[in-house]
């Protein structure tokens, strides 16, 4: 029954948006680079208290802006030269920030009874900006957390919450996840199907970027689960504008924290100055889009020293556009990681550095092999006629593995396959025509110093 209803899902909206014409992920990764700046808005129930991660249980009847315009937040984004605003519309307690009929947790049962994001696209859409949503997948309100049984009935709650966002509120540049496959919000990949919400996005809406801005444990090399390789300044995830190659995104508050508080309006700010000397304007030659979070207040309005930094960004930089041609970056691996935890077996390894360590879902151990083999192998174990598309071997250091083969097991007999290599520094991805395997293996033929594999990932496709 709960997979009927998710395919009927799929499938209506997938009739709402056949009218739009899609895009290549590359085109819409070089006009997501192009847009180069915009504005954070994180806006809700952590407005009206003391910490951004609010009490799950805190009544919708805090939330009362009596002056809230949105018209003055686009005005006070364009000042600065943004081209969109993206805004929170459910953060991690689950307050929703439009007219939602999943739940009353909502600014519709709130003494404003308004919806938020509905008076936000309008008045982006009169001055001809852009807006991306952030949404995260954890929702302590609604009891989805790693405390509690993750059921069907949970993705199909944040499904129908996607199907509404995205074929209620017109295009929707990108969709940020957050509170998923991090480690302090403990939801894996597997607990809420991240192949799933994504594919089910797509269908949605085809032009619609998909990002997770948890993607700190994954190798910069490579865009793993995002469309957009994402950075969070404030949580100490800083981008190499020397060496990314990769379309990007680094967002950072302008304030101390990302939703507003009784200080903010007379307390310092971050330097502008250095936002677009150290930030914005070499982080759009590295390809990465800037984002800037400017939080309003309890009224509803983005206080007057928060309002004159953005407008003095617009003055001291001018968004011309289109910057530098995004170079084009393998597809990103969206598909579970089907070795991770399974038995595996290599050649001999070096010390304590065992063969586990390469699928252990941790990019800073790894599997050494001992400097004594010459012919070493490492494999992995599936279930029986897995069907596997694509493998990724990631290196503790670029540089080392010179060559090497791949094999599949199948009725007991080992096969070589034929795949295609994009190396990205320390990252190899291997794709190839989709097959049933048992195992798979991997023979290295020819290395430079210690072969040292970080993680091997195993995906369906």
């Amino acid at each position: 029954m709960m997979k009927r209803a998710l395919l009927s899902l799929a499938l209506m909206a997938a009739t709402v948006w056949t009218f739009a014409q899609p895009k290549s992920l590359h085109q819409l990764q070089q006009e997501f680079v192009d847009l180069r700046f915009g504005m954070f808005v994180h806006f809700g129930l952590p407005t009206f208290q003391e910490a951004d991660w609010t009490d799950p249980q805190c009544p919708p009847e805090v939330f009362n802006p009596e002056k809230l315009d949105t018209d003055q937040w686009v005005r006070v984004a364009k000042s600065a030269g943004a081209k969109f605003i993206c805004i929170s519309v459910k953060h991690h307690a689950g307050f929703c920030m439009w007219d939602t009929a999943t739940t009353d947790y909502s600014v519709m049962h709130s003494p404003l009874h308004r919806d938020v994001l509905k008076e936000l696209v309008n008045s982006l859409q009169k001055e001809g900006m852009q807006i991306m949503f952030h949404f995260s997948i954890l929702d302590t309100h609604h009891g989805i957390r790693s405390t509690l049984p993750f059921t069907q009935e949970k993705t199909a709650f944040i499904m129908e919450q996607l199907r509404e966002l995205l074929t209620g509120y017109g295009p929707v540049n990108t969709l940020m996840f957050d509170g998923w496959d991090a480690p302090w919000g403990r939801i894996s990949y597997s607990d809420i199907s991240f192949p799933l919400l994504y594919n089910y996005v797509k269908s949605l809406q085809p032009n619609c970027l998909v990002m997770d801005l948890n993607g700190a444990k994954y190798p910069q090399e490579a865009l793993f689960y995002s469309d957009i390789r994402c950075y969070e300044q404030g949580a100490g995830q800083k981008i190499s504008a020397d060496v990314n190659r990769l379309p990007a995104m680094a967002c950072y508050p302008l304030q101390r924290t990302w939703f507003w508080k009784e200080e903010f309006p007379t307390a310092p700010l971050k330097d502008v100055e250095a936002i677009v000397r150290d930030n914005i304007i070499p982080y759009n030659q590295a390809y990465c889009t800037y984002i800037l979070n400017a939080a309003p207040n309890r009224d509803g309005l983005i206080d007057d020293n928060a309002a004159e930094a953005m407008a003095r960004i617009g003055r001291l930089w001018r968004n011309t556009g289109h910057l530098v041609d995004v170079p084009e970056a393998p597809a990103p691996i969206t598909e579970l990681n089907l070795a991770v935890g399974r038995a595996c077996d290599s050649s001999w390894s070096d010390d304590m550095m065992l063969m586990d360590f390469a699928n252990d879902d941790n990019f800073s151990s790894a599997w050494v092999s001992s400097p004594q083999v010459r012919t070493p192998w490492w494999s992995v174990t599936l279930d029986k006629d897995t069907p596997v598309g694509c493998v990724v071997v990631t290196e503790r250091k670029a540089g080392g593995l010179e060559s090497f083969c791949l094999e599949v097991l199948q009725d007991g007999v080992w096969t070589s396959v034929e795949a295609g290599e994009d190396h990205c520094g320390r990252v190899h991805i291997l794709r190839f025509p989709q097959r049933s395997a048992d195992a798979v293996r991997l023979r290295f033929l020819s290395w430079k110093g210690e072969l040292a594999i970080a993680e091997v990932g195993v995906y369906a496709r």
